[in-house]
């Protein structure tokens, strides 16, 4: 199986920037007004497709790996921030007001932004490993 590494690795990386291009795309059309569109069937639906690639390729990618390549904890701190970036773009496209759209789609790109530091360093500090790495 671990000859099927980099071919889901690339679709990994692809999914994950193709769900967040798609989240900065209906974030930034509720932002304006346009939560219609955001919300219309086409863009959820698309939504849907991509963050179930995205789980079954982290699932297959979890399953060739061998435990030790995350045994520092970055991918339980990866998955910690999970829920917290899907709350938080739930609330950013449905949220009452500019205001608290806003602010939810800071946390959530925050949240995003994090996870994918994480996945680049493997390291549960993600961002935050350099501020840290001589304590």
């Amino acid at each position: 199986m671990s000859e099927f590494y980099g071919p889901i690795r690339q679709a990994h990386i692809a999914a994950v920037l193709a769900s967040g291009s798609l989240f900065l795309l209906r974030a930034a059309l509720a932002q304006v007004g346009r939560e219609r569109w955001a919300l219309a069937p086409p863009p959820r639906y698309l939504s849907y497709a991509i963050d179930t690639t995205l789980l079954t390729a982290a699932v297959l990618l979890l399953a060739i790996l061998p435990p030790a390549a995350y045994a520092n904890g970055w991918l339980a701190a990866k998955l910690a921030l999970l829920p917290v970036y899907i709350g938080f773009g739930w609330f950013a496209i449905r949220a009452q007001g500019r205001g608290l759209r806003l602010t939810f789609f800071a946390g959530a790109a925050l949240a995003y932004g994090s996870m994918f530091s994480i996945a680049r360093t493997h390291d549960p500090l993600g961002p935050l490993q350099g501020w840290f790495a001589n304590v």
